[in-house]
């Protein structure tokens, strides 16, 4: 290893390695800030200007983009060798170098003309030039990685094996990098993206996918993807599939709340005046569905909740807190995931199919509440009417779900007629449903799931209307003394 470019943003440990690298005799280029912290520090080094012949201009926007370097980082050995000694090119052997924080300074500056000074261009242009010569030249752009240079040095170079590794994590840097950059171009109209790059960070293997039999991996650094458990088995990919189903429920209500899901459908919800009444309320909605369920909760747990939570099978326990004595009960069940519910994060819906994905968006939806009937809803039955819609849009479809003003009474999910999924929701339900109300995701085409509601005991329902049949469904409700609204919104997940 003879010579090493170093050309850093952060200067974590730069000093350190460039320490290293000059007492094994490495020679040093560096230009800008990088430079005159070396020689802060009292270290010899080349100015990349004094080796290129052409000063740094346009207030440091170009400086290392020349012959010279990049040829440096290019050149193969033993077949440019002699173009290169022609143009005064010495081979840099080591490239150590990371780029300006476009991430994360887009967080905080406001205007694009601001921002576009953080786009850095000298920098990926010679990480992936030295990146594609990976069979003679090592790149690092991960100050946590320095250390291989002195573990290299002592070996007498990097192995062919260590520079493809470091080659790999380089373009995986550049391609984050410019994908950071043109997804926030893109974002800056109305419309969608023509093209959109995806990136998460940090994947972590999991001991497998939905099945056994299935390879799966967790990637992300916000929100439920970068949830990791205070104590208990690992997460598993349907752990993470249920969780975030579980979270997105629970951001619905304000009072303290409990929701119970399984299989990536709800299985008990409930409301109380304390956590452990809305818990205890939400297991009784189906005890033998809720057993092994995720178990989401709106406040703080103390020690009465967490010796409830134990007292039967729950795979993951999530919510904002736990208190040390809740933590020291639920240590007993040292299998059971107990989980910090993460912040909520923002952001459009993805789904993958064959050769894509889908894309939606997810606004808070203005919902413009109608009573049709002749008979106007009585408060106690819009609070549970409100109580079964907010439950109905977390439900798979097609949904129908049966609420009091307190819980959820009976839950009918996933089926293709839904006609079908009233049937379930009331063979399900533990509870008498006289005096109920009912919620469906999407309009009735037919009177026949309203009458087979009012026959079970429901009083009131809600759905969003907009068939074509909605005079025959609302005299039908009318000819049943049934209490019914429209919202205007459809919430319909596949």
């Amino acid at each position: 290893m003879k010579w090493a470019l170093l050309s850093v943003w952060d200067k974590q440990g730069i000093v350190e390695l460039a320490k290293t690298l000059d007492a094994a005799g490495v020679k040093i280029l560096s230009s800008g800030g990088t430079g005159m912290v070396l020689k802060e520090a009292g270290i010899d080094f080349t100015e990349v200007s004094a080796y290129t012949g052409s000063t740094e201009m346009m207030d440091g926007r170009v400086k290392t983009l020349h012959p010279k370097v990049h040829g440096g980082l290019l050149g193969r050995r033993g077949v440019d060798d002699a173009t290169m000694a022609e143009q005064g090119i010495s081979p840099i052997d080591l490239l150590v170098a990371n780029l300006y924080p476009f991430e994360q300074m887009a967080l905080t500056i406001p205007n694009l003309d601001g921002l576009v000074e953080y786009i850095d261009v000298g920098g990926p242009a010679m990480i992936r030039a030295g990146a594609k010569n990976y069979r003679d030249v090592a790149v690092i752009t991960d100050p946590g990685d320095y250390p291989l240079v002195a573990d290299a040095l002592k070996k007498g170079g990097f192995s062919p094996e260590q520079r493809f590794l470091l080659a790999k994590k380089a373009f995986a840097r550049t391609a984050a990098y410019d994908a950071a950059i043109s997804n926030y171009f893109q974002s800056s109209g109305t419309e969608f993206a023509p093209v959109i790059t995806l990136q998460f960070r940090n994947g972590r293997q999991l001991r497998y996918g939905e099945n056994p039999h299935q390879k799966g991996v967790v990637y992300g650094e916000a929100g439920i993807a970068a949830v990791a458990p205070l104590q208990g088995k690992q997460m598993s990919y349907n752990n993470y599939l249920d969780l975030n189903a579980a979270a997105g429920l629970l951001g619905e209500f304000e009072e303290p709340a409990a929701v119970i899901v399984k299989h990536n459908n709800p299985c008990g919800v409930s409301l109380g005046s304390n956590v452990l009444e809305a818990y205890t309320g939400a297991r009784e909605v189906d005890p033998v569905s809720a057993y092994g369920g995720v178990v989401a909760i709106n406040r703080e747990v103390g020690l009465p909740l967490a010796e409830e939570i134990c007292s039967t099978f729950v795979e993951v326990a999530a919510a904002p807190a736990f208190t040390p004595d809740a933590l020291d009960t639920m240590h007993r069940k040292e299998n059971m995931r107990v989980v910090v519910l993460p912040h909520p994060t923002g952001g459009p819906e993805f789904r993958t199919i064959a050769g894509g994905i889908l894309l939606q968006e997810t606004p808070s939806y203005r919902e413009h509440w109608q009573v049709v009937t002749d008979r106007d809803a009585t408060p106690a039955e819009l609070r549970a009417l409100q109580l079964g819609w907010k439950v109905c849009k977390h439900t798979r479809s097609n949904a129908i779900v049966f609420a009091s003003q307190q819980k959820i009474l009976g839950i009918g999910a996933g089926q293709m007629s839904r006609v079908d999924s009233a049937k379930i929701a009331i063979d399900k339900s533990l509870f008498s449903l006289e005096g109920s109300v009912v919620a469906s995701d999407a309009f009735l085409p037919f009177p026949d799931t309203l009458e087979i509601a009012a026959a079970a005991g429901a009083t009131a329902l809600v759905q969003p209307g907009g068939s074509i049949r909605d005079e025959e469904v609302i005299a039908a409700a009318n000819n049943l003394s049934m209490a019914m609204v429209f919202t205007g919104i459809r919430y319909f997940r596949h």
